[in-house]
């Protein structure tokens, strides 16, 4: 169930590299939603600048909520790092971008208790000449973990489809090679045909075939 997700951001950091090179684009890519413990899970957590040309100083900071419980703050990023004391002390890392619209995190050694609800908030001052207002957003990501990778729905489908295409691919290999097979025998047997026709034709009857050149 995790593929299609994964497909959707894949495709828009395809959509965001390839942009890259044209000129200065954001795109806001929702983030995994299932992790496996013991790996690296990295919460995405992206606000875009509506006027990436005025300059402003942003404050990130990341909560936990588990099941049936409260927002706890665990994360605060503004100029430099701040890691609260939380059951992720130690695990957490930074993995924004310098222009501060990518403000993700990533959670090391994911454990089956860290499930829940994650919430990103940003909170942008922007300098203007005149005034300096704020501009706040948030983002909610409810993680799942569980022990193994399953093979999801999709990717099955995937892999029967690749091998169907495969498949399709050599039988219309092997047709086309019967095909040209059967068409360069049946040249050379009217050839040999022709050859065989020519050499039973008696020798005066033979000068009589031949073409007269013209002077």
């Amino acid at each position: 169930m995790a593929a299609l997700p994964r497909l959707v951001r894949v495709s828009s950091a395809v959509l965001v590299l390839w942009a890259g090179f044209c000129s200065a684009v954001c795109v806001e890519v929702p983030s995994e939603t299932e992790a496996v413990q013991g790996k690296h899970m990295k919460l995405l957590c992206i606000s875009c600048m509506k006027r990436e040309e005025v300059t402003a100083s942003t404050m990130v900071e990341w909560f936990y909520r588990p099941e049936g419980g409260k927002d706890e703050p665990i994360y605060k990023y503004r100029n430099t790092n701040e890691e609260f004391p939380s059951r992720f002390s130690g695990r957490l890392q930074w993995n924004g971008s310098k222009d501060m619209q990518d403000v993700s995190i990533t959670v090391l050694n994911v454990t089956l208790n860290d499930s829940g609800i994650y919430t990103c908030n940003i909170t942008r001052e922007f300098e203007f000449e005149i005034h300096r207002p704020l501009f706040t957003s948030s983002r909610q990501i409810h993680l799942t973990v569980v022990e193994e990778a399953g093979e999801d729905f999709t990717s099955v489908i995937s892999e029967i489809m690749m091998y169907i295409l495969l498949v399709f691919l050599t039988l219309w290999l092997l047709i086309e090679m019967v095909y040209c097979y059967r068409k360069v025998s049946k040249a050379e047997e009217a050839a040999q045909e022709n050859a065989t026709d020519y050499l039973a034709i008696p020798s005066e009857n033979k000068e009589n075939c031949a073409v007269p050149v013209e002077e």
